[in-house]
């Protein structure tokens, strides 16, 4: 029993890096290809970053700052290589437990947008476009309160 008991511990507290490593695992898998532009934010710079004005929403007002400093890493992948769009097209979000909250199409031109979380917080989120030629990977992942996440979302879909 006593064993049963460390390994769970053992997942818990191992299933947050395996989440973790989702964004990271994709940027350098395609860091060093053709054709692919990259950018990787660390949890240093997000925590480096002072406190930032409050954005104005249609119910009132966002504090940005506990969003962003709860950010672990942002990962960015624009690509115009086929074969690295190929295999992002398939592989991008997989089976991390993401819910798709958005899909937008415009003849062969696609957007959706997808998180990760509970009730309380948002552990991931994703907006992946693809645009047939060119596909663009946008990874945050940390610990992101879920009220002022939603009501930060909400107000960006109504722009």
């Amino acid at each position: 029993m006593k064993r049963i008991m460390i390994a769970i511990a053992a997942v818990l507290l191992l299933a947050p890096c395996a989440f973790a490593q989702s964004g990271e695992r994709i940027y350098r898998k395609y860091a060093d290809a053709d054709n692919v532009s990259v950018v990787y934010i660390s949890p240093s710079m997000f925590r480096i970053i002072g406190r930032l004005p409050d954005l104005d929403v249609g119910d009132g007002q966002i504090d940005f700052t506990p969003i962003v400093r709860s950010l672990t890493g942002l990962y960015v992948i624009d690509s115009e290589n086929p074969s690295v769009n190929d295999d992002l097209r398939r592989s991008a979000v997989g089976n991390d437990g993401y819910e798709l909250l958005m899909e937008a199409r415009e003849d062969k031109d696609v957007v959706r947008i997808y998180a990760k979380g509970n009730e309380q917080v948002v552990n991931g989120f994703i907006v992946f476009a693809d645009e047939g030629d060119e596909v663009r990977y946008i990874c945050l992942e940390g610990r992101m309160p879920r009220d002022e996440f939603d009501r930060l979302l909400s107000e960006q879909m109504r722009d």
